[in-house]
């Protein structure tokens, strides 16, 4: 087979991803093919800076060319990535390409160090991230990020004035916390609570961001209503800790999203608190709150399990400090960077298989 564009695209329609099954052709991944003499050049366009499988697609497209082209062929791969998106005509935040709610049934479970460090780890691999802190009566996310004693700014566009969200280790950040003195309670009924969520989402100056995460407050509230009601989600992330009342909490929050009216995919369970492991004995693993317990909901529910989060003393002094774990160079960190990947890998296929999530018109 002679070294020809057509005959390049040929061979490397024989490459699949591994994820969505489908070829890289026809997925519009290979771009850029460029041909000098016996010297092929060409771009893999992955589906987010976070794919965990990004060296055995390369190997592949390596691998496939040597077969139809013959070993002779300098072989030169780019690999790049665009975020995919099923959000292209959405008329409130066009820009954000997958809104991804997180969410529990029960508090205490770390919703809020899931939210920061997977917003983090995220964001290290080159995607563009923002983080909504929804919950609106216990923000976590200004201490979680080291700037409590931030406030936003303002801008005026047209007769509109928009927030200016806080911008910490690559992630755009906002929160009732940064408007409210620290030691105030926020004591609204829910549809001031709702509000100011709405404001959040549309009041808020994002620009171009690849994941916008939406820390949820624990349960099934007003809240959450108000979220599916004002965007299309993307996929909602449960997170829930080993032990049974914990699960029972998070497969409520999971019924939730799955009711025919709401309808938002999930996009997978994390076991947070999976087991303690001490500093000195890394080695170790003590399932002190029970053990799989995420992993048995998500396969009762069919659903992906996106990963387990060790109970590490300095994950908890991480989030007091305001320096995410996933910052450091640990056990913690591999945790939650394994858990950015299998996540984006799981938005990437629902985008690849799903339609677009519907706003929710739902009267309650």
């Amino acid at each position: 087979m002679s070294l020809t564009k057509e005959n390049v695209l040929k061979a490397l329609s024989n490459v699949l991803d591994p994820d969505i099954k489908q070829d890289l052709v026809t997925l519009n991944m290979i771009q850029d093919v460029e041909i000098d003499g016996n010297h092929l050049s060409f771009t893999v366009m992955l589906t987010t800076p976070a794919c965990p499988l990004k060296e055995l697609i390369k190997n592949d497209c390596l691998g496939t060319i040597e077969k139809y082209l013959g070993k002779d062929v300098k072989v030169d791969i780019t690999m790049s990535s665009s975020v995919t998106s099923t959000r292209s005509n959405a008329p409130l935040l066009p820009n954000v390409k997958n809104i991804i709610a997180v969410a529990s049934g029960k508090g205490g479970v770390g919703k809020s160090t899931v939210t920061a460090n997977l917003g983090v780890a995220l964001a290290q691999s080159g995607a563009k991230v923002g983080i909504i802190d929804a919950d609106i009566s216990g923000p976590s996310i200004p201490t979680m990020f080291n700037c409590e004693k931030e406030q936003p700014g303002i801008k005026k566009v047209g007769d509109k004035n928009l927030i200016i969200p806080i911008q910490q280790y690559g992630v755009k950040l906002i929160s009732i916390g940064f408007l409210t003195p620290p030691e105030n309670a926020v004591v609204w009924r829910g549809p001031m609570a709702s509000s100011a969520l709405k404001q959040f989402i549309g009041d808020t100056e994002w620009g171009e961001l690849d994941y916008l995460l939406i820390d949820l407050p624990p349960g099934t509230s007003d809240i959450h209503l108000t979220l599916v009601q004002t965007v299309p989600v993307t996929g909602a992330v449960l997170v829930t800790t080993p032990q049974k009342v914990a699960l029972a909490d998070a497969q409520k929050g999971l019924s939730m999203f799955r009711q025919p009216q709401i309808n938002v995919p999930i996009l997978g369970v994390v076991e947070n608190m999976a087991y303690f492991t001490p500093e000195e004995l890394p080695d170790n693993k003590y399932h002190i709150f029970g053990k799989d317990g995420g992993k048995k909901l998500a396969t009762k529910f069919d659903v992906p399990f996106l990963g387990e989060i060790p109970l590490v003393q300095n994950i908890r002094e991480a989030g007091d400090i305001g320096y995410p774990a996933v910052m450091k160079d640990d056990v913690t960190a591999e945790a939650f960077q394994t858990l950015a990947r299998t996540t984006a890998q799981q938005i990437a296929i629902r985008n690849a298989q799903l339609a677009e999530t519907k706003k929710v018109e739902l009267k309650v």
